[in-house]
């Protein structure tokens, strides 16, 4: 079923339409990492309904990667608990095809390594993917399925990992160190380890690759780590605890996931203010771009949905999803 949404701040049980479709056609597939219930969800766009669901084969996958190509997506398979909590410590990584529907490869690291975020290199077409038990971001070829390296973090809980236009330099969240560090993709190396806040989740970075963005999960704050000189350049008053942020293509707006509020928090990245806040369910996670720029979707944890905004406007649609949606990828 599909709900809507009015703009901005109200929400309610029963909801009314405020969503316009776009114009043009999507052309692709939405992918949600369903963590209650260890299936990928593959959901039509423009319609906003799931299509199939697959079952991952592991306990549990947290986020997912779809291959540049769109024929396949890379589910690692984390573990049972939450990061840096005591659990099972996933070692592997689910291979799918789409069009199948199903794994057809496992990739294993060998040991409990609790891969959790995968990112595909917008230049070498490599699968970087966080191996926080390792300290490291282990280097998959997504063509052979095998390991080819290892780059280094330095840090412990090194949960997410976000990459440069250029593909040459990658940034991870280290969660209870508090820090981020600066990798160079091409060296394997750990080029600095940045002190940002007590505690930090998620991260992303501005498509010019000037400003990286980190949760600081203990403040309704928001660092804005400047990749010219690797320091905290500001922070970003909040209306509530951050955690999963994304900028849409044209470098205009950032949103900011804000669990505890039930919220999404629109950031004018001209002014590096919040300009709006949006309302939608419980406990939004992850905040995926769709290419083309017209649509950010939101991962809602608790509620078994994800949002679709439509950035034009800022209309809102509900999407049905599986239980405990986080992680989120556009297969083209």
């Amino acid at each position: 079923m599909t709900n809507f949404l009015p703009l901005t701040l109200v929400f309610a049980g029963v909801l009314t339409a405020a969503f316009t479709a776009p114009s043009s056609p999507s052309n692709g597939l939405l992918l949600i990492a369903n963590k209650g219930d260890q299936t990928l969800s593959l959901i039509d766009p423009t319609t906003g309904r799931q299509i199939a669901t697959v079952a991952e084969g592991g306990v549990t996958g947290h986020e997912v990667a779809a291959s540049p190509d769109g024929k396949r997506a890379f589910v690692p398979i984390y573990g049972d608990s939450g990061v840096g909590l005591p659990g099972t410590d996933g070692s592997t990584l689910a291979v799918i095809d789409l069009s199948e529907r199903r794994v057809i490869h496992t990739i294993d690291f060998g040991h409990g390594v609790r891969p959790h975020c995968a990112v595909f290199g917008p230049k070498d077409g490599l699968l970087y993917v966080t191996t926080e038990l390792d300290k490291s971001v282990t280097i998959i070829d997504s063509q052979t399925l095998k390991i080819i390296g290892n780059i280094p973090t330095g840090q412990a809980e090194s949960h997410m990992l976000a990459i440069s236009a250029d593909g040459r330099k990658g940034y991870t969240a280290n969660v209870g160190a508090g820090t981020v560090s600066v990798l160079d993709l091409v060296g394997r190396k750990t080029l600095a380890v940045l002190p940002v806040a007590g505690h930090v989740q998620r991260i992303s970075i501005s498509p010019d690759s000037r400003w990286v963005f980190t949760s600081d999960t203990e403040k309704p704050r928001l660092a804005v780590i400047d990749t010219a000189t690797n320091k905290v350049d500001r922070w970003i008053t909040l209306p509530g605890t951050g955690y999963g942020t994304a900028s849409t293509p044209d470098g205009k707006w950032l949103l900011v996931a804000l669990p505890d509020a039930n919220a999404v928090a629109v950031v004018n990245l001209a002014t590096l203010q919040v300009a709006k806040t949006i309302r939608v369910p419980s406990a939004p996670q992850e905040v995926l771009i769709r290419p083309d720029g017209q649509v950010a979707y939101v991962s809602c944890d608790h509620s078994h949905q994800v949002v679709a905004i439509h950035v034009a406007d800022w209309g809102v649609k509900l999407i049905d999803a599986g239980s405990g949606a986080d992680g989120l990828a556009w297969a083209r």
